[in-house]
């Protein structure tokens, strides 16, 4: 990508001003007045545009790549790859989605066709893939008391209280690589669910639009997804 593809445009307008008014744009309660003025800017080559354009989504774009794809310089590959279909596709772009549920959905498709080409799997190469565990439980079975017991179907333990835990102990960065561990060790499906809503604080509505599922499914897999996560974290401040 070229340095000159990009130009500023007044530069009397301040260019703090110019990337406040952008990043405005850029929230989740966007009106799609603003979306559309954002591309509107872009269209027109807006170098200030763009970058608060990557700023808010290149992070979140990496992350969400390293789901279909395990390197990270493939990843990167994905993403920089993904950035050229949005600079040769918004004159095309016709808004029947948003913005960035439009970017993301480039995303997909590229380290999707990039991680079949590489011989591994694909979380949402078919829904009906994602539906065939309807069986597998949140929570293991053996946390609740057998058919024929007193009180069956109840809790043999519960859930450990993690709000009796240090506020210290809770942030450190070895519970947050434990976490990003668990998180990694979920069915791609589970996983890009909770990465879109619990890590990169996507709505419900966003995330159904991206990967083209139901609510009701969507709503399940982020339960699994939470419940395992919760599961593994349990443990580790247990064993802790």
């Amino acid at each position: 990508m070229s340095d000159g593809m990009f130009r500023s445009e007044d530069p009397a307008d301040g260019a703090g001003v110019q990337r406040a008014a952008i990043t405005g744009s850029m929230s989740e309660t966007t009106a799609q007045a603003n979306d559309w003025h954002l591309i509107e800017l872009l269209r027109r080559g807006d170098e200030a545009a763009f970058i608060v354009l990557i700023d808010s989504y290149h992070k979140a774009m990496l992350r969400l790549a390293t789901i279909f794809v395990t390197r990270p310089m493939v990843a990167e590959e994905v993403v920089q790859e993904t950035w050229m279909a949005v600079l040769e596709g918004l004159p095309r772009f016709e808004g029947r989605s948003s913005l960035k549920t439009w970017i993301f959905r480039i995303l997909t498709n590229r380290a999707k066709t990039r991680a079949i080409r590489e011989g591994r799997s694909v979380p949402f190469a078919s829904f009906a893939d994602a539906q065939s565990d309807d069986d597998e439980s949140a929570v293991d079975p053996d946390r609740f008391r057998p058919p024929g017991a007193k009180w069956a179907g109840g809790w043999v333990s519960f859930p450990a209280i993690w709000e009796a835990q240090p506020e210290e102990r809770a942030l450190t960065m070895e519970t947050r690589a434990y976490l990003e561990k668990a998180i990694e060790a979920l069915p791609p499906n589970q996983r890009e669910i909770i990465t879109l809503r619990d890590v990169e604080g996507w709505s419900s509505e966003e995330t159904c639009s991206l990967l083209g599922i139901s609510e009701g499914n969507q709503r399940v897999l982020l339960h699994r997804a939470r419940s395992k996560v919760r599961n593994a974290l349990e443990k580790y401040f247990t064993e802790k």
